[in-house]
Order: C-alpha cells, then sequence, then structure tokens
C-alpha cells in the first residue's frame, strides 16, 4: 500500500536506484505512477507493505517500506527487483548496476564508472569535500543523514589516500 514518503518511519528499509542518465519530466511521471501503481500491489507473503517512493535530483529512484508494520521478504525483493529491471528496459536506463559514482559539482550531480571516477581522484578533479551519494544508506534516518556526504565520509573516500 502506497503512502506518501514523509509518512513513513526513520526506520524504514530503503533501496536507492541510481540512473545512468537524467529523467524527463514526462518520464518522471510516468515512472511515479508506475511506482505508485507497484506500491499499492506490493506485498510480503499476501500482505500488503506499507511502501513509498521518492525521485531526487531526476535521476534518483528511492524505494522504502515500512518494515514495522510488514517486512519486505525474499520474494517480494526479488519483485520490485523485477520491476526496476523493467524500467530499465522500457525507459533505455542503467538502474542496477553498482559499478557507477554519482557526485555533485555545484548543483550538477555527475555521473561517471567507477574506473573514471578514481582517475578524476587522481588528479584532483574532484577532492575528499566533493559531495557523493552513499547509495548504501539502509533506512530513512541514514538516507536523511548520510547519503550525500563529502567523499571522505563515505566509502568513496578510499579513493583519497
Amino acid at each position: 500500500m502506497y503512502i506518501p514518503f514523509n509518512e513513513l518511519p526513520e526506520t524504514s528499509k530503503i533501496w536507492i536506484y541510481q540512473s545512468n542518465r537524467r529523467f524527463t519530466p514526462e518520464e518522471q511521471t510516468e515512472i511515479s505512477e508506475k511506482l505508485t501503481n507497484f506500491l499499492n500491489n506490493w506485498s510480503a507473503h499476501g500482505t500488503g507493505l506499507q511502501a513509498s517512493f521518492e525521485i531526487k535530483y531526476e535521476r534518483f529512484i528511492i524505494i522504502a517500506v515500512n518494515q514495522e508494520v510488514q517486512a519486505a521478504t525474499g520474494c517480494s525483493v526479488d519483485d520490485s527487483v523485477r520491476f526496476i529491471m523493467q524500467l530499465e528496459k522500457e525507459y533505455s536506463i542503467t538502474l542496477l548496476d553498482k559499478m557507477n559514482v554519482a557526485f555533485k559539482q555545484g548543483e550538477f550531480v555527475n555521473y561517471k564508472d567507477l574506473a573514471e571516477f578514481r582517475k578524476m581522484a587522481k588528479t584532483g578533479a574532484v577532492g575528499k569535500k566533493t559531495v557523493v551519494f552513499n547509495n548504501l544508506v539502509t533506512n530513512i534516518a541514514d538516507y536523511n543523514e548520510n547519503w550525500e556526504v563529502p567523499a571522505q565520509d563515505s566509502w568513496h573516500s578510499r579513493f583519497f589516500k
């Protein structure tokens, strides 16, 4: 069952899917409608999941589920991954490749593969204070506090030693 994102508790589990390109305004509208429909029908062992989503920076899809009401199970997580894979196919985007880095350059969100980001760190094109997106956060509280952080405060720090 879909509910507004801001009504979920901070302990809610999240998954962040980072697109290799920005969504157009039309795509954002369509994807939002598809996400709402998916979440309204998303369940675990026949019990509806209390879930929501956000689309941030025209590039990230954040799905959240209130595990206190009903935990997402292996099968329900598999269903969500199949849904994301369908979005990838339908919109010719990449959402599941974890070997890429998104980071801010001013207010612009840039996207590079890991090898390119490593090279940029070596040449000084990005630095320890560059804001990166730590998509490894696991709940809404962590997302609110630790998703957009300086590279030195995330797993990306290994590229600046």
